[in-house]
């Protein structure tokens, strides 16, 4: 689990294909995620991976087909720089949001805004996702915590601070760039326990109904 808050930008310095797998040795740089252990979690541009080896200023990964085909990182190569952020320990503080590190579809950015010393990024997202984007909630795009500030469709704005440029892959975004998004996991919990069904096939989520039987919502 991760709180979105990235500790710094790695570099991809090697890329070798496996059987259409792919293993990637990233470059730490100036990163905080230290000292990292093999078997242990990262999360790579919002992508939760496991170490497989780890030396002072580096650390390799493996990267799944499904993982290639559903994130960002079958376009990445050799020279691409990624956000980087360790697991959180019991006692972190929560600074940003409960991010699990699966993407749920990548997203592309359509406009870049200056909006004073901050910049908005309008971005779109695929098919199905956009239910789960909601005005004022929360988002990861590229393992980055970051707030929505409006909604049309499968578009949605958030507005991205200097600081939050400076330290992330976000500040070197151009229109058309892809990028992967995780949704807030309340929104998909919530979804879930909506379209429940019991053994019968009944319905047995929380619905309306259910709501208005116990007091919590009005039939008008």
């Amino acid at each position: 689990m991760f709180s979105g808050i990235v500790k710094g930008v790695g570099l991809i310095l090697e890329q070798t294909e496996l059987g259409g797998d792919r293993r990637w040795v990233v470059e730490l740089g100036d990163a905080a995620v230290g000292p990292l252990a093999i078997g242990g979690s990262i999360a790579v541009s919002g992508v939760c991976l496991t170490v497989t080896e780890t030396r002072p200023d580096r650390f390799a990964v493996d990267l799944s087909t499904e993982t290639l085909t559903v994130t960002t990182f079958g376009k990445l190569g050799v020279g691409a720089r990624v956000n980087l952020e360790a697991p959180l320990r019991i006692g972190d503080p929560l600074d940003g949001h409960l991010v699990t590190g699966h993407v749920d579809g990548v997203g592309e950015v359509l406009d870049l805004v200056s909006a004073a010393r901050s910049t908005t990024l309008r971005i779109e997202v695929p098919e199905g996702l956009s239910r789960y984007v909601a005005q004022k909630g929360s988002i990861a795009v590229d393992g980055v915590s970051l707030t929505v500030n409006a909604v049309r469709g499968r578009i949605f704005d958030v507005n991205v601070i200097p600081h939050t440029q400076a330290v992330t892959v976000i500040g070197e975004y151009r229109r058309g760039v892809a990028v992967n998004i995780e949704v807030d996991i309340i929104a998909r919990y919530l979804e879930r326990l909506g379209t429940a069904e019991n053994r019968s096939g009944k319905p047995a989520g929380v619905g309306m109904e259910l709501l208005q039987r116990h007091g919590y919502a009005h039939k008008d």
